[in-house]
């Protein structure tokens, strides 16, 4: 995301405060999703060169039937100024999880043990990844399989993601909103791939040391990838440590052939 737009997210992400009704985030994606099927709206909407007020009256007229929360967040957005279209429909949708998040707090677990049942299952990653399935049809089969067995707020969340990819990986795009959703209850994700599971303990210290380098309460996800031999990897938002044998190995190949 460009700096104009992290810029906007942040001015925008003011009027998530308290008092907002707990459907608001579920209101904001569907907000999101109607205005990314509609470029001219969504052109619209973030253009910077508009009137504020203009703006303003479009949001009014066009999302009348949204809570007074939902439309004064989706106002904030609009009167920001954002890098691009992409970036405005993508801000508008962070700005839902977010508000699903702060209205559920286990949002972020939740979303994380769907990923769990899509990263174990090949045929569905490929079922709900695939551009030629009909969206109706994946939006059923993730009914049928999570509806009853994840929260509604979760539900809320990954019925968007699998409606509206706009290209993305589903699995991606789900740790993307259950890091948001950590991050708006001031919490971060920690996604650990080793080349064996840990202990119970081990993640306990782990997540301890992890804390006091990001100043805050971390939650652990972990993968297991045998390929790495042995070691660990950590990344934090965009931030890699790689202390894995596969990486040294890697570097040391590198430096052997320059």
């Amino acid at each position: 995301m460009g700096s104009a737009s992290r810029e906007a997210l942040a001015q925008a992400r003011t009027a998530l405060g308290s008092g907002l009704d707990t459907n608001t985030g579920g209101e904001l994606l569907q907000a999101a999703s109607q205005i990314a099927e509609s470029p001219a709206l969504a052109s619209a909407l973030s253009d910077g060169s508009a009137p504020a007020a203009a703006k303003s009256q479009v949001v009014e007229r066009l999302f009348s039937g949204l809570s007074a929360g939902a439309r004064s967040v989706l106002t904030a957005a609009v009167h920001a100024r954002w890098s691009n279209v992409a970036e405005f429909v993508s801000g508008v949708e962070e700005l839902g999880i977010r508000a699903v998040g702060l209205a559920h707090p286990s949002l972020s677990d939740d979303l994380l043990a769907v990923v769990d049942v899509v990263d174990r299952s090949h045929e569905l990653q490929l079922s709900l990844g695939s551009k030629l399935a009909d969206p109706a049809g994946k939006l059923a089969l993730v009914q049928r399989l999570f509806d009853g067995k994840t929260s509604v707020a979760a539900m809320q969340v990954v019925s968007h993601l699998v409606a509206s990819p706009r290209g993305r990986r589903l699995d991606v795009t789900l740790r993307q909103a259950a890091r948001l959703a950590a991050d708006e209850i001031g919490s971060e994700l920690a996604a650990v791939t080793v080349a064996t599971p840990l202990s119970g303990d081990q993640q306990q210290r782990l997540a301890r040391a992890l804390e006091q380098s990001v100043g805050r309460p971390v939650r652990i996800t972990t993968v297991v990838d045998p390929r790495l031999v042995g070691g660990i990897r950590v990344q934090i938002a965009d931030d890699v440590i790689d202390g894995s044998v596969r990486a040294r190995l890697e570097d040391l190949r590198q430096q052997l052939a320059a």
